[in-house]
């Protein structure tokens, strides 16, 4: 058995591979992975929201191949927080492999809820972890250390390597003023930095904004002056389920105001559930009501506290908006508050839900009128903060798009960082350092992997190319009997249409596409020697170019051919 110097020279021709899986040039899905030798380990395993033109997709996941294929390496995932975006892949990568998860209480706590309702083929280790700890993963030795974000134990990771320091912020902020009264550790992160930083890998989403983030308080005295004008209005407010500290300070507004308060959304209560039964959250007795009981009492001594700031069509917010919600009815005396910003892509979704609200006479107060909502990320004075404490050799945004990753950069070159060892990378893209210097060299498979209902990555890129050409031009079939021996038509041929023209107002179109069928299979059976390729195919292009010839638009068009 090889002694720790003996493992130690063994290590030395090895270099430090860094490579994310997501979370870069994209908001969401963020997987950090760091390679040295026969060791492995993976920061946060998000989820992201599908972009428009993934149509009936739910969510997005990160190709996770490259991991799979070295799960023997992975000596464990660490969790920064448990946001969507950073615990939403857990799910799904441990239905793949079998690794360690390690995580504060509340992120962990989250978590097993969602394996509880999709169980991993295995018992999965999950080891609880509290900001300060130090845990040994093969060559690597990560510390788990406090900051402030819009969740509740959230933590950056200082992991040290045989070729230095590489300290990652996870989502973070600088809270002067928490809920918690937990401020970031800057301390720490400076005693760290004073040690030294090889390399540091830096959210990047505010990178844009100049100065600091307000504090969370600023949302709780904007709240007081709401209910105070609104009291004889029933308050519906929307937020983001995992901010903890922002529902409590709504359920303390309620209080204060001789409120009950009622939770839609599954997210929601379950967050909710996790966090008060873990002690992060204080809800006072009587309270909480159980959204059936909200008839029971008059519309102003009622808060409702629900998912959908984000326009998902799914939500209880969306449909409440759009009258769809079984046991919540909107009317002009609602006041629904959206307390929290649209994510990136998200906005058209959201203004959907707010011209439904405007429409029914609803008063909604969002943060263009109220300090309603502040940010959980890092402004550009508190990125130079984090920097000037850290003191890095090498710097490497992430969590971001393009131009919040280049933002960035330009705060890393007016901290003195030198533009060489500044590194925009890709999803996949390997950064290699050692001894002589960082690089990127080569890439590792990465990508989105779809999620729609229960299927996981078997919606591809001609999957959706058919829904895409299926919503935009509809569908056209063409459906037929032939007698292959006689090479006659015994029926139809038909036409189908979907999407593509209204049949009653278009019959003459229907009648003329009958006869080019008509014709095209006759042509085709006299030529084709039995070859049912060749005869669908000859009834499809024929039918296209008719079509196109006369509306100029180009329908999905299927052959349906059977033989007696």
């Amino acid at each position: 058995m090889k002694n720790n110097n003996e493992k130690n020279k063994s290590l030395l021709g090895h270099k430090l591979r860094v490579m994310s899986l997501g979370g870069l040039q994209e908001i969401g899905k963020n997987m950090t992975v760091l390679e040295y030798g026969d060791d492995i380990i993976v920061i946060d395993a998000g989820m992201g929201f599908p972009d428009e033109d993934m149509l009936g997709v739910d969510l997005v996941i990160p190709d996770i191949s490259y991991l799979i294929k070295n799960a023997h390496k992975i000596r464990g995932i660490l969790i920064t927080h448990g946001h969507e975006d950073h615990i939403g892949g857990v799910p799904y990568v441990l239905s793949q492999i079998n690794v360690p998860i390690y995580g504060t209480r509340l992120a962990l706590g989250i978590i097993e809820g969602k394996l509880d309702e999709n169980p991993p083929p295995f018992e999965p280790e999950l080891y609880t972890v509290e900001a300060g700890d130090v845990i040994n993963l093969g060559v690597f030795k990560a510390e788990f250390i406090h900051v402030n974000h819009s969740i509740a134990d959230a933590c950056a990771i200082s992991i040290k390597t045989p070729v230095g320091i590489v300290f990652h912020t996870g989502d973070f902020k600088l809270d002067v003023s928490p809920i918690d009264g937990k401020m970031m550790d800057i301390t720490r992160i400076g005693e760290i930095g004073k040690a030294g930083v090889t390399l540091l890998l830096c959210e990047s989403t505010n990178a844009e904004r100049s100065g600091f983030t307000p504090s969370e308080r600023t949302v709780g005295s904007s709240l007081e002056r709401i209910f105070a004008q609104y009291e004889n209005r029933r308050l519906i407010i929307a937020t983001f389920s995992s901010n903890v500290h922002r529902v409590q300070q709504i359920i303390n507004a309620s209080a204060n105001h001789n409120r009950k308060v009622a939770v839609l959304g599954r997210s929601m209560v379950n967050i909710i559930g996790a966090a008060a039964e873990l002690g992060y959250m204080d809800l006072p007795d009587g309270v909480l009501i159980d959204v059936n009981d909200i008839k029971r009492y008059k519309p102003e001594d009622i808060t409702l506290i629900t998912t959908g700031s984000q326009g998902e069509p799914m939500s209880a917010l969306y449909r409440i908006a759009f009258d769809e919600h079984d046991r919540v009815k909107i009317n002009s005396n609602d006041v629904v508050v959206l307390s929290s910003s649209a994510i990136p892509g998200n906005e058209k979704l959201v203004g959907k839900i707010i011209n439904a609200l405007v429409k029914n006479g609803v008063k909604v107060v969002n943060d263009s009128t109220e300090d309603v909502h502040v940010s959980g990320h890092a402004c550009r004075d508190e990125i130079k903060l984090m920097m000037a404490l850290t003191k890095p050799k090498y710097f490497m945004p992430i969590h971001g798009e393009y131009r919040h990753l280049y933002a960035n950069k330009d705060i890393a070159e007016f901290m003195g960082i030198k533009p060489d060892n500044i590194f925009i990378s890709e999803i996949g893209k390997v950064l290699e350092i050692d001894r002589k210097g960082a690089r990127f060299n080569g890439t590792v498979p990465a990508g989105k992997v779809l999620v729609d209902g229960s299927g996981v990555g078997d919606i591809g890129s001609v999957v959706l190319r058919d829904r895409k050409h299926l919503a935009e031009d509809g569908l056209v079939v063409v459906v037929a009997t032939i007698d292959s021996v006689g090479k006659q038509i015994v029926s139809g041929p038909d036409i189908v249409s979907r999407g593509f023209v209204y049949v009653k107002e278009s019959e003459e179109l229907m009648r003329s596409a009958r006869r080019i069928a008509e014709e095209s299979l006759e042509r085709a059976m006299k030529n084709s020697r039995g070859d049912w390729a060749y005869i669908k195919s000859v009834v499809r292009d024929d039918m296209a170019k008719f079509i196109f010839k006369e509306t100029k638009r180009k329908p999905m068009i299927l052959s349906v051919i059977m033989d007696i």
